[in-house]
């Protein structure tokens, strides 16, 4: 019987935010993975059923923090439990990648994110199973560039002629790399665990004990504290693609980031005045804002293009302009 191309194929979930993008409706304790504003599934639970009929359950890991162990299990009933392993302390992605290639210890394994969308799962897959299929024949490590729709600065690009990997640009570098062809970086790789750890070897040399297969919590603490907190993106891919050591498989499937509150814009209706209503809230001469409440009665008066969001616990008044600031809130 010929080989089915995911046959064997093993998948990682990273998801191990903090929410700071969604506060007050997401918070540290339960994150934007978890938030069940987009499709009335959890993005960490949409996350895992686009990869149905790729990846058997058993074959699927989750990396997330300590902290978030015991609620991911709870939202992630099917995946084993000894499959879900939070990291001691935030490293960023190159921290937690090599973490999953230790997990996954052979065959080929694809990275993917917890807290983002895809329209056209179908699409999807057609693309992971090509990605899949290279990184059988090839020592390479495979991204799936996503066709931009449009000159964002929000996201690195990817030359898909050579697998260079160029960080946010400022508008008129994006406005050049739309020109000349490039992809958007969503972040999802696809590679031999061999060669993964070949790569984490020649270029990040101190992520490597990760490799090996460690999850006791105790093991990893001592493993994190030195390690540097750097992107898997910086760690390796930049060096690697300098080597032709990356692949790019371009992909057109209805992805999104849903970075932060400006996501409702591209997911929930308007009125006539522009505004988005979700939950107990009444915008009077008011327009183009967004007003959501989970809990308290929410009334304003003649406001324009802002974002009003109350919890039980508290309440964001902001600009929709500044919306990518709220890291500076310190909740």
């Amino acid at each position: 019987m010929a080989q089915n191309s995911t046959d064997g194929f093993k998948a990682v979930i990273l998801a191990g935010g903090s929410g700071e993008r969604f506060w007050p409706l997401s918070t540290p304790e339960r994150p934007k993975q978890f938030l069940k504003v987009f499709g009335g599934e959890s993005l960490i639970r949409q996350a895992v059923s686009r990869l149905d009929g790729l990846v058997a359950p058993e074959n699927v890991f989750v990396v997330t923090s300590r902290t978030l162990v015991a609620a991911t299990k709870r939202e992630l009933p099917e995946i084993p439990q000894g499959n879900i392993v939070g990291e001691p302390m935030r490293r960023d992605t190159g921290a937690a990648i090599a973490l999953s290639a230790g997990l996954c210890a052979d065959g080929v394994m694809g990275v993917f994110s917890s807290d983002q969308l895809v329209g056209d799962v179908k699409a999807f897959q057609k693309v992971v199973k090509k990605a899949v299929a290279i990184a059988r024949k090839e020592a390479k490590i495979v991204t799936l560039g996503i066709r931009p729709s449009c000159p964002s600065t929000a996201f690195g690009y990817v030359n898909p002629e050579n697998g260079q990997f160029v960080e946010k640009p400022d508008l008129a570098k994006a406005k050049s790399y739309l020109k000349k062809g490039f992809l958007w970086n969503a972040g999802m790789f696809i590679g031999r665990v061999e060669t993964f750890r070949k790569a984490f070897a020649a270029y990040a040399p101190d992520l490597m004990p990760l490799c090996g297969g460690v999850r006791r919590t105790c093991q990893l603490r001592r493993i994190y504290e030195p390690l540097p907190r750097i992107s898997f993106d910086f760690a390796v891919m930049e060096a690697l693609s300098r080597n032709g050591g990356v692949g790019v498989v371009p992909g057109d499937f209805g992805w999104d980031d849903v970075g932060g509150y400006g996501a409702f814009d591209r997911y929930y209706p308007h009125d006539a005045d522009g505004n988005i209503v979700d939950g107990d809230c009444a915008l009077v001469e008011s327009s183009r804002s967004l007003c959501i409440s989970k809990g308290p009665k929410i009334r304003v008066l003649g406001i324009d293009n802002l974002v009003v969001v109350a919890t039980r616990d508290a309440v964001l008044v902001v600009p929709k302009s500044r919306v990518g600031e709220l890291k500076k809130i310190k909740p």
